[in-house]
């Protein structure tokens, strides 16, 4: 079942959790301890990110010398093997950067033959250390050129043209918003300008970033609504879980904490009172906005599974 259906056939509050991949070396093991204590809310789906190589420092011989590594591999294999074990619908992602067009190509026909019909199309994060996205020197630049290759597979179209007979994929493709735009975006306007071209191209739904505060969304709402974006936009939420968060979150990810919850932050003596502030602050957010129309709240785990749990019961 695509996306778009499931929100369909939705009755009452509902969640889809995100997963990251573990770390090379790491079992799956640590995906299904998550996902075990997450089914009892029954997700309609699950989405795992992917990761491209990241420029990182390694110790050769006491030497910090640097080291092109993928540190969490293994997207494809882990949604095929949560889509067995739990019978639930997965949504990997999809990134432009570290692919080269022919690899992204390949990955898309295991994902086909897997029976895996839902992906989320990123361009994915900049280099970790200087910040800025360089693409594979055979690969796409922005998503929308991405989402424009799914869709040519969607319609038989593949990169080698002497294909005979060849059978379509059958993707639903979503695609991610930013209620509070891109870091990259010059405005909100042209951002959401790129959204639409998106949504045109074939985008059935978008996620949005994170945002702790629940205005930003319902304008992002109406800011796509008045382009004529019609699809549906599902919030992201991420809970807010120690104090380096209120300076992190805003750096890595372009997003506003609001003065109400950034004082609650900083009246915390320790670690686990902000952990329980996001989860009673995250938990408000959701019901608010599943009581002002948002069709499904979509929450980013960080492979954490205890704060969620909370969230999900008192929203569910």
């Amino acid at each position: 079942m695509t996306i778009p259906q499931h929100l369909q056939n939705l009755k009452g509050p509902s969640l889809s959790f995100e997963l990251l991949p573990p770390v090379k070396g790491s079992s799956i093991d640590t995906i299904f301890s998550t996902l075990d204590q997450l089914m009892e809310f029954a997700p309609p789906y699950i989405n795992i990110t992917y990761h491209r190589e990241e420029l990182t420092y390694i110790n050769v011989n006491g030497k910090k010398t640097p080291a092109v590594v993928r540190k969490r591999p293994g997207t494809v294999g882990i949604a095929a093997a949560i889509m067995g074990k739990y019978k639930v619908d997965v949504v990997p992602h999809i990134i432009c950067g570290g692919f080269s067009q022919r690899e992204t190509e390949e990955a898309l026909i295991d994902l086909d033959f897997l029976g895996i019909r839902n992906l989320l199309v990123l361009r994915g994060d900049g280099d970790k250390i200087t910040g800025k996205f360089e693409p594979h020197p055979e690969g796409h630049r922005y998503a929308i050129d991405l989402l424009k290759q799914i869709v040519l597979m969607n319609n038989s179209d593949y990169m080698e043209k002497y294909v005979e007979n060849p059978t379509p994929t059958h993707f639903s493709i979503g695609v991610a918003g930013y209620p509070e735009k891109h870091q990259e975006s010059p405005n909100f306007d042209a951002d959401i300008f790129h959204l639409k071209q998106k949504v045109d191209a074939g985008a059935e739904y978008i996620v949005t970033q994170m945002f702790f505060d629940n205005n930003v969304y319902f304008d992002f709402v109406n800011r796509c609504r008045k382009v004529g974006i019609t699809v549906p936009i599902i919030p992201g939420l991420k809970p807010v879980a120690v104090h380096e968060h209120q300076n992190l979150l805003p750096k890595m990810f372009g997003v506003t904490i609001p003065t109400e919850l950034s004082k609650a932050m900083s009246k915390g003596k320790t670690n686990r009172e902000v952990w329980q502030l996001g989860v009673e602050w995250c938990t408000v957010q959701a019901k608010e906005l599943l009581a002002n129309g948002a069709p499904i709240i979509h929450l980013y785990t960080m492979g954490r599974a205890e704060n969620i749990v909370e969230i999900a019961r008192g929203v569910c």
